[in-house]
């Protein structure tokens, strides 16, 4: 006779552009009680970490998928019987000699501190005792990166083969597909900075009391970026088969760098966004991307990225394109360096641009000048806040 009360868990409805996702560690074990809304696991599509929560209370009282099975929408991965109740705490009924012991093991096998599943599967697979790690991680999470230090700390030689999570492989084909399918240049120049930085350094403490986020560079950067598609559009289509799609919207990209690989979340309207509505967006970005919470709608779409290699030291690189998008603005690191200013020598903080484009849609003169039209924004803000 079967249980009405024992129901199924399936992977949920996923989004139409991601076909199937990856299965996670379990956060729950077989036989464990769960509440109403706890996370049972976590999906790894190609683009972000989905968390399954619990529909309602009750015992998992079987699990069917694994770790690392790959599975679609509405794929049957294990039951929970609702009817359950929760469990009688065994510290209550244990008898009191036996609760320090059985403690005592607990503290030698297991961590109260979270652990990334690639550092738990080194741990593993090497015989190490997490809680003789220290987590470097967010909130002191424990990586693979702390893993491998103690293993090296005890002399190891340390050799690891583990397969690319599905964002890097996914990363991986897209880079691909651009290097492919695009005809990529790149056209260079140099900003100074100094007008940003003074503006930066007289208004932010305003700004922060204000509008409760810090004022960064990125926003003058999408507000400049904005400004140049404007007059040039066609850095803002993108290739459909054998059509030119020119986009009445600005939807732009930003390149957010995570522990599971980059993610290019997208500002929509970035045209009809003020300096602080694109500062808090980034930093929220950037916070829910390393605990992998941004939303696949988030990452759809885009119609220009900028991406800046500068936060990690970079001074000049060659972006790649971010399809379908046709161009992208790489921003790099801000060097004091000498330069000619009215006949004179004088150090100004200075930062390489590049803007590599698809030269199939993408003129030159369009690359070039669009680039100088940004480099004149950041030079002079008051152009596009007055929109000349």
């Amino acid at each position: 006779m079967s249980n009405p009360s024992k129901i199924e868990i399936k992977v949920p409805q996923l989004p139409e552009s991601v076909s199937e996702a990856t299965l996670l560690n379990w956060h729950k074990k077989q036989g464990d009680f769960v509440k109403r809304e706890e996370n049972l696991i976590d999906l790894e599509t190609d683009k972000v970490v989905l968390e399954l929560p619990s529909a309602d209370d009750g015992v998992l009282v079987e699990i069917i998928g694994k770790p690392g099975d790959v599975v679609k929408s509405g794929q049957l991965i294990a039951y929970m019987d609702i009817s359950a109740k929760k469990p009688v705490e065994e510290a209550v009924v244990a008898k009191a000699p036996e609760a320090p012991v059985a403690a005592a093991v607990a503290t030698t096998t297991t961590t109260d501190v979270k652990v990334m599943p690639a550092a738990n599967k080194v741990a593993a697979d090497n015989a190490i005792n997490l809680n003789e790690v220290n987590g470097s991680g967010r909130g002191g999470r424990i990586l693979k990166e702390d893993v491998l230090a103690q293993m090296s700390g005890k002399g190891s030689r340390i050799e690891e083969r583990v397969p690319m999570s599905r964002l890097r492989k996914r990363v991986a084909e897209r880079l691909l597909e651009s290097q492919q399918t695009n005809a990529i240049l790149t056209t260079f120049n140099e900003v100074n900075m100094k007008p940003i930085m003074d503006l930066r350094n007289k208004y932010k403490e305003a700004f922060e009391k204000k509008h409760g986020t810090k004022l960064g560079f990125m926003s003058f950067f999408v507000k400049a970026a904005v400004h140049a598609l404007k007059q040039y559009p066609v850095l803002n289509a993108s290739v459909d088969g054998e059509d030119i799609v020119y986009h009445g919207y600005f939807d732009i990209g930003i390149a957010v760098g995570t522990p599971r690989g980059l993610v290019v979340p997208i500002l929509r309207n970035a045209e009809n966004m003020s300096i602080a509505e694109i500062e808090q967006k980034i930093t929220d970005f950037g916070k829910r991307g390393k605990d992998g919470k941004i939303e696949l709608e988030e990452l759809t779409g885009g119609t220009f990225t900028v991406t800046n290699g500068g936060t990690f030291g970079s001074m000049m690189s060659t972006p790649i394109i971010n399809p379908p998008q046709s161009a992208i603005l790489g921003m790099h690191a801000t060097k004091e360096r000498a330069v000619i200013e009215n006949g004179q020598i004088v150090i100004r903080p200075m930062m390489y641009l590049a803007l590599s484009y698809d030269h199939r849609i993408i003129d030159g003169r369009e690359a070039v000048l669009s680039l100088v039209a940004i480099k004149d924004a950041l030079e002079d803000p008051t152009r596009f806040l007055l929109d000349l």
